[in-house]
C-alpha cells in the first residue's frame, strides 16, 4: 500500500470510534490517508485525534472560518474512498443522490472506486429499504464490506456491526492487489450504436444505449488496464481517468479507429452494436414524403470483428458479442469460428431482462478452446465484472 491515497469517510454512527484503529493500520503500511467526517461522526470520534494521526486536515463543514472545504479536490485525490461507517442515514442518501453535507459532496464528487462498510441496527440492516438502497449502490458500481454479527450500541446481538479495523485494512489489500492486475496492459473497447445517415436528418440505428460497454471499459479501467474507448452515439459516459474515449458516428467511422487502435493494444472487446447496412448514398437534401412506397438500397458494412480477427497477433486477445433471437448457441460459435476470436459472449433477446436499455444482463461466453460458461442474470456493472474475470483468466 506504499503511496497508495486512501480516503477515509465517516459518518454517524458508535463504529466511528474505531477509524483511528484503521488509519494507523494504513498508514503503517505505507498508504497516505485523508479522513472527512459528517458532523454527527464528529460526536463520535475526534477530529483533532485523526488530523494528528494523518497529518491532515480532517474537515467536518462544508466551511469554516472563511475556509471553503474543497469537496471536488478530496474526491479526485483518493485512489480508493471508503465510507466507513456508513450509517443507515447516509447509506439512504447516497442512493438517492442527496447532498446535505461535506461527506456526500465528496462522495458525489468523486472519481475513483467506492467501499462502503454499512453500520446500524439489527432491524435497520434488515429493513427492505436498507437492503434496496445497499443494492442500489452496488448497481453504481461500489463494493460493500458486509456488516458482522455482533453486538450492537442497543445491547442487541445480531447483525449490523461494522466489519473490524482489521477487516476494513485487509479489504483494502485486496482491493489495491486486484485493482493493479491489468496494470501496463492496454484494451480498446467499443460500445453503443452506429448511427447510418439517410439525409440530413434521418439514420438508420438500433435501440443500444452503451452501458453494457461502457461498464465494461470501467471494469477494465479498475483493474489497472489503459482503456481506448470508442463509443457509438449516447448520451452515457465513461469516467474513469484511464479511460480515452473517442467518439465515433458511423460504423465507417468505427472501423476506422479501431483499424488505427488494435495494433498497438493487447485486448478488444467489440460490444458495440454496429449497424450491419448502410444506404448506398446519402441524400444531401431532405427525402420528401412521396405518394407511393419507396425502396432503400442498402450496402454492407464492414465486418469490424472480422476485420480485426485477420490482423490479430498471436499475444493479442479479441472478445466479440453475439446478440441472438434463436439458435442462440449455433451462431455464437459459427461467429466465434468465422470471426477468428477468442471468445464470444452471448445476449438472448428471448432471456427477461437482458439487452438494450436494460440495466441488466445475462450472458454465455464460448470460448475457442470449446470451453463454456453460463451466468445468471445480474447488473450489467457486475456483468462486466464477470466478462473482466474472464478475460484475465484467458490472459494467464
Amino acid at each position: 500500500m506504499t503511496g497508495k491515497k486512501i480516503l477515509i469517510a465517516a459518518s454517524g454512527s458508535i463504529a466511528a470510534y474505531k477509524i483511528p484503529i484503521l488509519v494507523r493500520l494504513c498508514m503503517k503500511a505505507g498508504a497516505d490517508v485523508k479522513v472527512v467526517l459528517t458532523p454527527s461522526a464528529s460526536t463520535f470520534v475526534s477530529p483533532l485525534v485523526l488530523s494528528t494521526l494523518t497529518k491532515h486536515e480532517v474537515p467536518v463543514e462544508m466551511a469554516a472560518e472563511n475556509t471553503w472545504a474543497n469537496h471536488v479536490a478530496l474526491g479526485r485525490w483518493a485512489d480508493v474512498m471508503l465510507i466507513a461507517p456508513a450509517s443507515c442515514n447516509t447509506i439512504a442518501k447516497m442512493a438517492h443522490g442527496l447532498c446535505d453535507n461535506l461527506l456526500l459532496s465528496v462522495y458525489l464528487s468523486s472519481t475513483c472506486p467506492v467501499l462502503i462498510a454499512p453500520a446500524m441496527d439489527e432491524d435497520m440492516w434488515h429493513h427492505p429499504a436498507t437492503q434496496k438502497n445497499l443494492d442500489t449502490l452496488v448497481s453504481y458500481g461500489h463494493s460493500i464490506i458486509p456488516a458482522e454479527h455482533g453486538e450492537l450500541a442497543s445491547g442487541l446481538i445480531g447483525m449490523g456491526r461494522m466489519a473490524e479495523p482489521t477487516t476494513l485494512f485487509n479489504q483494502l489489500i485486496t482491493f489495491f492487489q486486484e485493482s493493479q492486475q491489468l496494470s501496463g496492459y492496454s484494451a480498446l473497447v467499443t460500445a453503443g450504436p452506429t448511427f447510418e445517415k439517410l439525409d440530413p436528418v434521418r439514420f438508420i440505428g438500433n435501440y443500444s444505449t452503451g452501458k453494457m460497454g461502457i461498464a465494461i471499459a470501467e471494469a477494465l479501467a479498475k483493474k489497472g488496464c489503459n482503456v481506448q474507448l470508442v463509443l457509438g452515439p449516447t448520451h452515457l459516459r465513461a469516467s474513469h481517468a484511464n479511460i480515452t474515449t473517442t467518439n465515433i458516428v458511423s460504423a465507417q467511422q468505427m472501423l476506422e479507429v479501431c483499424s488505427r487502435l488494435f495494433p498497438t493494444m493487447n485486448i478488444a472487446v467489440m460490444s458495440a452494436a454496429v449497424a450491419d447496412y448502410t444506404p448506398n448514398e446519402v441524400s444531401t437534401v431532405k427525402i420528401k414524403k412521396k405518394e407511393h412506397d419507396v425502396t432503400l438500397p442498402l450496402k454492407k458494412t464492414v465486418d469490424i470483428l472480422k476485420h480485426l480477427g485477420t490482423i490479430k497477433k498471436n499475444n493479442q486477445l479479441l472478445i466479440g458479442f453475439a446478440l441472438e433471437s434463436n439458435n442462440e448457441k449455433d451462431y455464437a460459435l459459427a461467429k466465434l469460428n468465422e470471426k477468428n476470436a477468442d471468445a464470444i459472449v452471448l445476449n438472448s433477446l428471448n432471456d427477461a431482462g437482458a439487452g438494450f436499455s436494460y440495466d441488466t444482463n445475462k450472458i454465455s461466453i464460448f470460448e475457442k478452446n470449446g470451453k463454456e460458461t453460463h451466468y445468471e442474470l445480474k447488473t450489467k456493472t457486475d456483468v462486466a465484472r464477470d466478462i473482466v474475470e474472464k478475460i484475465i483468466e484467458l490472459l494467464g
